[in-house]
């Protein structure tokens, strides 16, 4: 039997390199496929601009997150701007506590068990499993197995549509997705239709 946590984000569309310019009709377009949250990474061009024109496009249907955030001011910044996840890379205690103060969801970056760990006694319950095309659903099934069940596991890091049924039938809470979903200057048709082809998947391996 698949040990799959109580809580389930499912997909999460990466946008990273997203102008303001472009972002709510990409964004609109993943929320109408069935994503269920698109990130604005804070390395893009003009990031808390971009977020919050995309929770103004799409805040009603579809949760609205910043990525890549690695400090305490960053939280308060993408909190004002709409945002309502916090995703990092790394496993960041203030960032995870500051999150959880302003009412947002973490989901912090860990690679191994200390860091998981680390996390969830911060007040985490949904990790970002990175960079997990190094981990492998191997490594994932590992920290599944020791994790409260309430704890989800997000991977994030090549997953695409030949493999995220495979992700999501080893008790993957979701999967972050980046550049299978979303590459810099991509139109909206472009990724309405990968879009399609990763819900599809995804919800013909959870059904």
């Amino acid at each position: 039997m698949t040990h799959t946590a109580t809580t389930s984000s499912g997909l999460v569309a990466v946008l990273r390199g997203i102008t303001p310019d472009e972002v709510a009709a990409i964004g609109t377009a993943l929320a109408e496929e069935g994503f269920a949250a698109v990130e604005v990474p804070l390395n893009s061009p003009q990031p808390f601009l971009s977020i919050e024109r995309l929770a103004a496009a799409v805040g009603e249907v579809c949760v609205v997150g910043a990525g890549t955030v690695l400090n305490v001011d960053d939280v308060a910044r993408a909190h004002t701007a709409g945002a309502r996840i916090i995703v990092s890379p790394d496993t960041h205690v203030e960032v995870i506590t500051a999150a959880i103060e302003l009412g947002l969801r973490p989901y912090p970056g860990v690679a191994t068990p200390t860091e998981a760990f680390t996390a969830v006694r911060a007040g985490a319950r949904s990790l970002k499993l990175f960079p997990s095309h190094l981990l492998g659903i191997t490594g994932m099934r590992a920290l599944r197995a020791v994790l409260p069940a309430e704890v989800e596991l997000l991977p994030v890091g090549g997953i695409d549509e030949d493999n995220i049924g495979a992700w999501a039938a080893a008790g993957a809470g979701g999967a972050g997705l980046g550049t299978s979903v979303y590459r810099p200057g991509d139109g909206a048709d472009i990724v309405r239709a990968r879009a399609r082809k990763l819900c599809a998947a995804w919800s013909s391996a959870t059904a």
